[in-house]
């Protein structure tokens, strides 16, 4: 921190959202150094050193950048967290998991770097975004049910921002007592057959790192007079766009999520 600027500026980034809101709001000069697994905005995997994965980083880089705040996520990361607080360094952990937790982590990010103003202006944006895909879904003749897998060996279900924006889009989340369970152990499904017997209309696939592939899922024993299966409805929305709690999920995961409902619904309804 500087006399004349008293927030963070000096910011190590352990997992994509915070980088991409900071570049959101033209506070990118404040990183110095973010997760490999970032992909959005393009430009910080060229700008930024790399200094973490997930559940791993580089403290003895991390430690070099002296940075004056951590920004990380989940208790998956709490290890992580734990080694930089005992070494002296600022750690923030969020740990929201819903859509509305996305838009005050926006605000709250923004607050904590000096810019409360734009954070809220972009805050806005996404809101706005959320109703306007919201009213034109909710014009739809026919709400398909959808089955979001997050991984298949075992099958996990989808985390409660995804089922959120699956209803938002014009869907019925096919598990919605497990999408508020935060921990993917807690999501898994014991038995596939259990999909099968909700009959969803669509599947949709995002495993977390690796290519969805809808003729595996197709092939699994009792899944053959699915509805999506049988109508061919099987799609893969891509990872970086739909698993992390940032702006990316708020606009082009929930476009990617209703273009498919959307195409489902004047094909069926």
């Amino acid at each position: 921190m500087t006399k004349h600027d008293p927030f963070p500026h000096r910011i190590v980034c352990l997992t994509e959202e915070p980088t991409e809101v900071l570049y959101a709001l033209g506070e990118e000069h404040r990183i110095v150094g973010i997760s490999g697994f970032t992909v959005r905005p393009p430009r910080a995997r060229k700008e930024k050193p790399k200094v973490s994965a997930f559940t791993s980083a580089k403290l003895d880089e991390i430690l070099a950048l002296q940075p004056d705040l951590v920004i990380g996520f989940s208790d998956i990361q709490a290890d992580i967290a734990r080694e930089l607080i005992r070494a002296g360094i600022e750690v923030w952990i969020s740990n929201h998991r819903s859509v509305e937790g996305i838009l005050a982590y926006i605000r709250r990010l923004g607050a904590m770097v000096g810019a409360h103003e734009k954070a809220e202006q972009y805050a806005q944006r996404a809101e706005a975004h959320l109703a306007q895909v919201r009213a034109t879904a909710s014009a739809c003749s026919r709400r398909p049910k959808v089955y979001f897998e997050e991984w298949d060996e075992p099958l996990i279900t989808g985390i409660r921002w995804v089922a959120e924006l699956v209803n938002i889009a014009g869907g019925e989340d096919l598990f919605p007592e497990l999408a508020r369970e935060p921990l993917a152990k807690h999501r898994i499904l014991a038995d596939g057959g259990e999909v099968a017997r909700r009959a969803p209309d669509i599947i949709l696939g995002s495993w977390c790192g690796k290519r969805f592939r809808p003729e595996r899922v197709a092939a699994r024993e009792g899944w053959d007079e699915v509805p999506a299966v049988r109508n061919g409805d099987l799609y893969e929305i891509k990872s970086p766009i739909i698993l992390q709690p940032g702006p990316a999920a708020l606009f082009d995961g929930l476009d990617a999520i209703h273009a498919v409902i959307a195409g489902w619904v004047a094909r069926h309804g």
